[in-house]
């Protein structure tokens, strides 16, 4: 039998992308607690993604999330990863405020958004342990956490996941206007 990548390489994106989901879920965690939410978005989601990021583009003015809207429809898929807001009772200030009994439910714990990146790094660190391309959007993870796409998560970070012989991710042009 011959494979040709060309023809596997989208399954193989996929395999990369579950790969980096478990590369977050296994990242270490403040105190052991597991407030972390991990997914992959495919196919039609991530139109619905790119959708939600044009029309938060044309409420806030946003025109990054333009850019970024047209640029994760070259992804095979999009890992998603949040943090539900719990504060760890660590009273460590790193919010901003002497004790976790003062901090506003509003102002994520610090623990909780450390908790986030490093499950972040870890699945980057095996996304290019794999050869894959990918980049880290704020502006697809936002419009993941508008959709509800992992439940009550306070933040949401996107990973598009692609293989090409370019990283489709960086070099980007601007977008001018929302499309209507």
């Amino acid at each position: 039998m011959i494979q040709n990548e060309r023809e596997i390489r989208h399954e193989l994106v996929l395999q990369a992308a579950r790969r980096m989901m478990t590369a977050a879920r296994t990242a270490p965690k403040g105190k052991g607690i597991d407030i972390i939410e991990i997914a992959m978005v495919t196919d039609g989601d991530i139109l619905r993604l790119s959708d939600e990021m044009i029309r938060i583009a044309a409420e806030t003015g946003f025109k990054f999330l333009l850019r970024d809207a047209e640029n994760i429809k070259s992804a095979d898929a999009v890992v998603i990863i949040g943090t539900s807001q719990k504060v760890q009772g660590l009273n460590c200030a790193h919010c901003g405020f002497d004790t976790c009994v003062e901090k506003p439910d509003l102002v994520p714990c610090a623990i909780n958004s450390v908790d986030l990146g490093i499950a972040i790094g870890s699945a980057c660190a095996t996304a290019a342990d794999l050869r894959v391309d990918t980049r880290v959007m704020f502006s697809a993870g936002l419009a993941a956490q508008r959709l509800g796409l992992l439940g009550d998560c306070k933040c949401v970070m996107a990973i598009p996941v692609s293989a090409s012989s370019k990283n489709p991710f960086f070099d980007r042009k601007p977008k001018e206007e929302p499309k209507n």
